[in-house]
């Protein structure tokens, strides 16, 4: 029988400024790899790229949207407000905050957080993530580094990490993401939890953290659209989109986005997707050449011609 419980992060999407500068921060900076060029699938004349370990594998991809004409985003409460990666060890943020200084990133050096070493950075349009060390971390396994990336394998970012959540209504989201989800509490304080899905660790955590003060996030570029949990396959999938209607719980039914299978809620003002761990990104391109061009599901193929004259192109190719 399928494992229906979610397995940890799949990815998570948010929004840029400059789908080209976003391209080189993430590969040329953070040493992370683009494994799929494609587009919105909801709205064509937006890009949508991938950012992933080695192979593209589920629980290590940061994908962008770059909606035209879209604003600024203001932080705020309720809204995800910080992405977390993995890195193998303390020495790993060590490499990496003299990698930021030395590429002109804002970070806010090397702190604690829940007993693990991490580094806080930010993108140049606001856009804020973490990098968090696995030195003394279990749970959730992490992918594999780019091997062909700027950054030695034994230092590179490897899979997501803890997920922040900020929202005002904190004791409502925090039952609901324990009794519809089964999240467990692993520490907790005044005005902030750690909960866990899957085998836990960093790969399968969310930081919630209360802030009733804070005006509201408003969406744009630099902020995030949305946060995807792991499910293992399609039976899984059909398993909870049946348990959200036995709920009550709005949903956009079952979505076949090619490269996995998709099921959306939003919680309050957070959009929650559900995501299977495959069919996975080498459906369409080889493993070597990945991300090397516009990739586009079946069902938009007929309108490539539309699509690419629509679409500002730039060169992916690395070979």
């Amino acid at each position: 029988m399928t494992n229906t419980a979610l397995i940890g992060i799949h990815h998570v999407t948010a929004m840029t400024n400059d789908i080209e500068r976003n391209y080189q921060f993430f590969t040329e900076v953070l040493g992370m790899r683009l494994v799929k060029k494609t587009v919105n699938q909801d709205d064509i004349h937006t890009y949508h790229t991938f950012f992933a370990d080695d192979k593209g594998s589920a629980g290590t991809d940061m994908t962008f949207f770059d909606f035209p004409n879209n604003p600024k985003g203001q932080h705020g409460t309720n809204a995800i407000t910080r992405i977390g990666f993995r890195v193998p060890n303390d020495a790993a943020l060590e490499y990496y905050q003299e990698r930021f200084d030395q590429f002109g990133v804002k970070h806010d050096g090397i702190s604690e957080l829940f007993g693990h070493k991490a580094l806080r950075f930010e993108e140049e349009d606001g856009q804020r993530y973490q990098l968090v060390s696995d030195e003394h971390n279990k749970g959730v396994a992490p992918g594999t580094p780019w091997q062909e990336g700027p950054v030695p394998t034994d230092k590179a970012i490897y899979g997501l990490g803890p997920i922040e959540i900020t929202v005002s209504y904190y004791e409502d989201f925090k039952v609901y993401l324990m009794q519809v989800y089964g999240m467990q509490v692993v520490a907790s304080g005044e005005d902030y939890t750690l909960l866990e899905i899957g085998e836990g660790g960093h790969g399968g955590q969310v930081i919630l953290r209360k802030d009733e003060t804070s005006p509201q996030a408003q969406q744009g570029y630099g902020e995030v659209h949305h946060v995807s949990f792991r499910l293992a396959d399609s039976e899984a999938i059909r398993h909870w989109a049946e348990k959200y209607d036995s709920l009550g719980i709005s949903s956009s039914g079952l979505v076949d986005r090619f490269y996995f299978e998709a099921l959306y809620s939003r919680v309050g003002h957070i959009l929650i997707e559900l995501s299977t761990d495959g069919p996975g990104f080498t459906t369409d391109e080889p493993y070597e050449t990945l991300g090397e061009d516009l990739s586009l599901p079946p069902f938009l193929e007929p309108k490539r011609q539309e699509i690419e004259q629509a679409i500002r192109p730039f060169d992916t190719k690395r070979h």
